[in-house]
């Protein structure tokens, strides 16, 4: 790149940007070894002659599921034939039919027929390639919760860790994924799938700002030009990044932000691209977590933004209080709906002198309110 003031039309700001896609597998892992270490020792056993163990990895949305599932495959599939992984997003591919063919495209690197492919041909084509590389099969179930919710959970684990009762095929091994830590994908599992599915539980905590702007900063470096991205709105990035709780929030306003200033003809990230960035990115981020509570806790929070607005005493003792004119729960109720909306990341709790904790919106009031009462 030159070092004239302003970009020409055929330069870019991005050196790889891949790195910005949700899907990118860094080279490294940060902050992830221990879970790491603990589904490489379910992986062992299949490169020693057993079968590979299964695993249900929780935690919050972007604490790293994906990506070091993703990262466990490509190793796997570059360092030994004894296993083949196959990762299927569930959020599209909530029917066994989808399932199947996801999974055959991950074994044979093209998609079955669309037509015309009884869903037992496509079961017959991943058994040949599994008797064929006399391989354990290894699938990754993310957001596995959707199968759940579309009743296939349990069918698809018994017939996947059960290939080898009727094909001479090597024994499966599934990862399930979910960001809902309100589902237990063991205790969803019916007794026959549990005679076969005795999942390690891998907890996925999240990152704390120090980590997520090693993360971040190592993208920066992967992704974009030395210079492009200051390092005081790096640390900006990191707090709202933070804030937010998910990695991806960070990684997604690195692209937007550098996308504007690119699409400015500039060749540095400024503070209103940052500021721009924000406001298209965490717009969606708060409806989605609206959208995730349920009726009486979208309630609550309403008259906690509401109130929020009017410059009222937050503590969680008195807004118990002030709700009771609105909202029929008990206190038991009450608190077990408040400790859900903190985990979402929408309000903090924050030991306080006053009656009980205070509660603190993370978001502008009026969006929060705004988005309660429209959640579609």
């Amino acid at each position: 790149m030159t070092h004239s003031p302003l970009l020409r039309s055929d330069e870019t700001l991005f050196r790889d940007p891949g790195a910005f896609e949700f899907t990118f597998v860094p080279e490294h892992l940060h902050h992830r070894d221990a879970q790491v270490r603990e589904l490489a020792y379910l992986i062992r056993p299949a490169l020693r002659g057993g079968s590979p163990g299964s695993a249900v990895l929780r935690g919050p949305p972007g604490t790293g599921k994906t990506t070091t599932v993703r990262r466990i495959f490509a190793t796997i599939t570059e360092e030994t034939g004894r296993i083949i992984p196959a990762y299927v997003n569930c959020r599209q591919n909530r029917t066994p039919a989808a399932v199947y063919r996801c999974i055959f495209e991950e074994l044979f690197g093209y998609a079955p027929p669309q037509t015309g492919r009884h869903l037992d041909e496509i079961k017959q084509g991943i058994v040949a390639r599994l008797q064929e590389k006399d391989a354990h099969l290894l699938v990754c179930l993310d957001d596995a919760n959707y199968l759940v919710a579309a009743d296939t959970y349990n069918l698809l684990l018994y017939q996947l860790l059960r290939l080898y009762e009727r094909w001479d095929v090597r024994g499966s091994g599934v990862f399930a994924v979910t960001s809902d830590l309100r589902l237990n994908l063991y205790a969803e599992a019916d007794g026959p799938v549990r005679s076969v599915f005795h999942p390690l539980e891998v907890f996925f905590p999240s990152y704390g700002k120090a980590e997520i702007r090693g993360i971040l900063g190592d993208r920066v470096r992967q992704g974009l030009y030395p210079g492009v991205m200051p390092a005081s709105l790096l640390n900006r990035i990191a707090g709202i990044t933070a804030d937010e709780q998910d990695i991806r929030v960070g990684i997604d306003l690195i692209r937007r932000a550098v996308s504007r200033a690119e699409t400015d003809g500039r060749r540095r990230v400024t503070p209103g691209d940052v500021t721009a960035a924000a406001r298209a990115v965490i717009a969606p981020v708060l409806q989605t977590r609206v959208a995730g509570l349920s009726a009486g806790e979208r309630a609550l929070l309403c008259r906690i933004a509401e109130r929020s607005q009017k410059g009222a005493d937050m503590a969680s003792g008195s807004v118990f209080e002030e709700v009771q004119d609105y909202l029929p729960v008990r206190k038991t109720t009450y608190y077990e709906h408040l400790k859900h909306i903190a985990k979402t990341g929408i309000v903090d709790l924050v030991s306080g002198t006053g009656r009980g904790r205070e509660v603190r919106l993370r978001y502008d009031p009026g969006e929060v309110a705004a988005v309660c009462r429209h959640p579609d």
